[in-house]
């Protein structure tokens, strides 16, 4: 029964993020503010394109299908790396959470959810404002967090350039998005 409701609570989770994907970033205004987004980032060399399933800017369209594997190009996109893939460990997570909620309580969001992963983050977070900023400030700030717990000492970033940011335009979209953050990312790790 638990895998049955996982697996409706995702399915509803991915319809409706993908009706909230069709509203363009323009829709946003002062008289039109979405109940939350979903922010997501990613640890920097660990998901290439190559990798089956991945989306590059030519194939990002909604609707679009996502590319096959192609271990020639994945290869060569590891060539490409300026530092080996950032792998999280338990420290950098811990860090990483510190940092997220630190920013959220400064800045007045409301974080519904978060899950920091082995090679990416999950948030749920409600702001008055677009989530580019809510990106970029949770990205600038897990860094020194890291630094200052003595997990993260290389000069360079940890993340890749950019990230995911659903709007969730209705209750139930936030709803669904607090669901798949908490309990669809795999078991919890040490």
């Amino acid at each position: 029964m638990l895998a049955f409701n996982q697996a409706h609570l995702y399915n509803c989770w991915a319809s409706n993020i993908a009706s909230a994907d069709m509203q363009a970033d323009t829709e946003y205004s002062d008289e039109r503010i979405p109940f939350g987004y979903l922010i997501t980032f990613r640890s920097y060399g660990t998901w290439l394109h190559g990798r089956g399933g991945s989306v590059d800017r030519l194939h990002n369209t909604y609707g679009n299908p996502k590319l096959p594997a192609d271990e020639e190009r994945k290869q060569y996109n590891r060539r490409l790396l300026k530092q080996p893939p950032v792998k999280l460990t338990a420290a950098q997570r811990a860090a990483i959470l510190a940092a997220v909620k630190e920013t959220c309580e400064i800045r007045k969001w409301e974080l519904w959810a978060s899950n920091i992963r082995s090679n990416h983050v999950h948030t749920v977070v409600s702001a008055n404002c677009k989530p580019d900023p809510i990106l970029n400030a949770l990205k600038a700030n897990a860094t020194p967090k890291m630094r200052e717990a003595g997990c993260w000492t290389s000069d360079r970033s940890p993340w890749v350039y950019r990230g995911s940011k659903r709007y969730l335009w209705r209750e139930k979209d936030l709803d669904n998005a607090i669901a798949y953050v908490l309990y669809e990312q795999g078991d919890p790790l040490p």
